[in-house]
């Protein structure tokens, strides 16, 4: 197993309050903050919500071994994926624990573009702001990925990192169209998630017990292919995918 990463200092200050008046990322709050999801309170509170998690979850090693050594080479798959002329705008639908988000800002810097990150969870945004401060083409937004308040066609691509399988069906219907709206002709969108491994993977009877004790709604995207949840009018060239670790990680790059 590779830990390609441990870019998160063991003392990293995961606990959030107040804000450091060095902080440099951009905080955007809407006039009504979205409320927390009935999905997210009941089934990832522990994960996402509650305060402690932080110390566990945000750590590059603890997201490597989560996802079986694989946490470098996604992240590799979504930078290498970039193909942006500079000054672009970039959004990443919600926040995600590990180096994913400095390694996605570090990367837009050589193009002098920016990262949006916006999460529903206030919690989240707090430790995100925390967590980018050195970086200074960052904006962090609280709101909802169901119903962005975005304007349509405000970016050049759009990141999707392991969100839709914590999400049922209609909320990620709902996430899929609005990172579809929001991201301009001719860009692309970006996902990256769980996909059903091939039987004669034998992580295939590792993780369909782990999934389905706790992210029930992962099973979704081992049964159906991931464009079976994007609107109708999305066509199949407009579509490519790759898959790792014997199909268990799947990205899914949608060209507009």
């Amino acid at each position: 197993m590779n830990d390609d990463s441990r870019a998160i200092a063991e003392d990293y200050p995961y606990e959030v309050g107040d804000h450091a008046a060095q902080e440099t990322a951009v905080r955007t709050v809407p006039l009504t903050p979205p409320s927390i999801p009935d999905y997210l309170q009941d089934t990832y509170w522990w994960a996402y919500l509650h305060p402690k998690s932080f110390w566990f979850f945000e750590r590059e090693w603890v997201v490597n071994l989560i996802l079986w050594g694989n946490m470098h080479k996604l992240t590799r798959a979504v930078l290498d994926e970039m193909d942006l002329q500079p000054n672009s705008s970039v959004l990443q639908v919600a926040c995600v624990y590990g180096d994913f988000s400095n390694r996605l800002a570090s990367h837009l810097g050589q193009t002098q573009s920016r990262l949006n990150v916006v999460d529903v969870a206030p919690i989240q945004i707090s430790n995100i702001e925390k967590k980018l401060a050195a970086h200074d083409n960052v904006s962090i937004h609280l709101q909802d990925s169901t119903c962005m308040s975005f304007p349509n066609d405000s970016f050049e691509e759009t990141v999707v990192f392991f969100l839709l399988h914590e999400q049922p069906e209609a909320a990620r219907r709902k996430t899929v169209a609005e990172a579809i709206r929001v991201t301009r002709p001719g860009g692309r969108v970006i996902f990256v998630d769980y996909h059903g491994p091939k039987r004669s993977n034998p992580m295939r009877y590792v993780m369909k017990p782990i999934l389905t004790l706790l992210e029930p709604f992962a099973m979704d995207l081992w049964r159906e292919e991931l464009p079976a949840f994007m609107p109708a009018e999305i066509k199949a060239e407009q579509l490519s995918s790759k898959f790792y670790f014997g199909g268990l990680y799947q990205k899914v790059v949608l060209k507009l």
